[in-house]
């Protein structure tokens, strides 16, 4: 398996986006978050959550390869359940069906990362005081991160996780990144 000074050399060549490489930083500090959470592996977790957008510069006009073509990047570089979770964290264009816990928090872990970034980028003091009362607010409201899918979000229960858990955890995790994720 890679290590992250690899990893991120590899998202840094493979995606030229500001805001899609900040996105992959703050995926993966929730992944870490979650793996730490949940008393799974912290560094396999982070990886494919700093990992999973890799193809995005190459599929984005084509979004049944997004995730399918990345898993194959990273064949050599990641164990099989890493490229799972890659493969389904878009099932509903790969048709990549999430099963394990790993696939489950690599979709809303790094699916609530637009919503906390959206919701931060329209409060004067960004991450800091964010409650999860605040954003289970934004999420009612569907014209709010329009884009930001709330049913993948909600898929933490599938983590055994409270949605305002959840969304604490996400907070607290990107707090912790906020000066890379262009949030401080």
């Amino acid at each position: 398996m890679l290590d992250r000074d690899a990893a991120l050399a590899l998202v840094r060549a493979n995606i030229p986006d500001l805001s899609l490489f900040q996105h992959c930083l703050a995926s993966e500090a929730v992944l870490r978050s979650l793996a730490d959470r949940l008393g799974q592996d912290e560094t396999l977790w982070a990886l494919t959550g700093l990992l999973h957008d890799l193809d995005y510069a190459t599929t984005k006009d084509d979004p049944a390869r997004h995730g399918l073509a990345a898993a194959d990047m990273l064949a050599a570089e990641l164990p099989g359940e890493a490229l799972q979770a890659i493969r389904a964290h878009n099932a509903e264009h790969t048709g990549v069906a999430p099963e394990s816990a790993l696939d489950f928090a690599l979709r809303c872990g790094e699916t609530v990362t637009g919503l906390i970034t959206a919701a931060a980028l329209v409060r004067p003091t960004k991450l800091e005081g964010l409650a999860a009362s605040s954003l289970k607010k934004k999420m009612k409201d569907k014209a709010f991160a329009r884009t930001v899918n709330r049913e993948t979000i909600k898929e933490c229960d599938r983590l055994g996780l409270e949605l305002a858990d959840f969304l604490n955890l996400a907070v607290a995790a990107m707090q912790g990144v906020a000066p890379d994720v262009g949030l401080a």
